[in-house]
């Protein structure tokens, strides 16, 4: 018995429970859309409440014609605040339920539920959005920061005078300066994706995610190393590129934290694992540099998904096919 639980095939152990992991990523996903609500009188919050209403529905009728009770692991909840952080706060709450609908029904179920899934459901939802309503998803966006320039603050603000005080203190020390548009980034109350106005409170949701090893988290490390160290040396003039602004932007970190962390989809092995996450760090650089995709991590990771099966045939062939073969 032993060495039969040896030698099956791998699973992803983390230090909490599935239900666990749910509900803690869709706590932290309540608190950057709250925060994006306080700045739109609420629309977020409309969209994620119309997200997670259709994908608690379209869950519950489909297990309902399987007699099971797999809705209680929040899942649904946590994959429709999930797309709800990648979607423009302007956005039709009614095209964002269609894109829970989608999530729920086609990419999760229709590959045999939680687990079974090649690509994460709020991902596919989020790509059915795009593709289904590019105009409207582009016309949601407009006015959202595309550069640093498009992000004004005063210098007599809150955060304005912060930026002064640690200009003055911390960086003056180190010789550089902190322009005050960054930090109006973690606190950006125009037009945008929910993930990146609320990206302040997404951090520390972050964060408490990592205290509770709920994700693969090292893999979200890798990929922003990777991400940013080819935005610095290519993104722009050589060695110049502007970290800051593609890490607080595009959804990058909803991308790092949220879709590369989850364990439920993609492959299992820290090796392939390594290789898909170094993938989708290229891919998302390239896209953002070279082709001009503001959320080019966001499609990166739908890339890097689109080719896990192959990537865990390969584990399987050259991993686990031998364990099997020496038990």
């Amino acid at each position: 018995m032993t060495e039969q639980l040896l030698y099956q095939r791998p699973q992803v152990n983390l230090a909490c429970s599935t239900s666990l992991r749910m509900w803690l990523v869709s706590s932290c996903a309540i608190l950057a859309i709250l925060q994006s609500s306080l700045t739109d009188s609420f629309v977020s919050l409309a969209v994620a409440l119309t997200t997670v209403g259709a994908a608690v529905l379209t869950e519950f009728f489909i297990n309902l014609g399987r007699r099971s009770t797999g809705l209680l692991d929040g899942s649904a909840v946590a994959s429709a605040l999930i797309l709800t952080l990648l979607l423009p706060n302007q956005i039709n709450p009614v095209i964002a339920a269609c894109g829970a609908v989608f999530a729920m029904a086609v990419i999760k179920h229709s590959f045999g539920g939680l687990g079974a899934n090649w690509l994460n459901p709020a991902l596919g939802g989020w790509l059915f959005i795009r593709v289904s309503w590019p105009a409207t998803f582009i016309e949601a966006l407009k006015g959202a920061p595309m550069s640093i320039s498009m992000v004004s603050g005063s210098q007599n603000s809150p955060l304005g005078l912060i930026s002064s005080a640690l200009n003055n203190t911390v960086f003056a020390m180190a010789g550089s300066e902190l322009p005050s548009d960054y930090l109006q980034l973690l606190f950006y109350p125009g037009p945008g994706i929910i993930g990146d106005r609320g990206l302040f409170a997404l951090i520390l949701g972050t964060i408490i995610l990592s205290a509770f090893r709920s994700g693969r988290f090292w893999a979200s490390t890798l990929f922003l190393v990777l991400y940013l160290f080819l935005i610095r040396a290519f993104g722009g003039q050589p060695w110049a590129g502007d970290i800051l602004f593609n890490l607080f932007t595009g959804g990058t970190l909803a991308a790092a934290f949220l879709l590369i962390a989850d364990p439920s989809s993609g492959v299992k092995s820290m090796g392939g694992m390594a290789a898909a996450t170094a993938l989708t760090a290229l891919g998302a650089a390239l896209l953002r540099i070279g082709g001009g995709e503001p959320y080019g991590a966001i499609f990166a990771v739908a890339l890097v998904n689109g080719i896990s099966p192959l990537i865990r045939g390969f584990e399987d062939r050259r991993l686990y096919g031998r364990l099997y073969d020496r038990n």
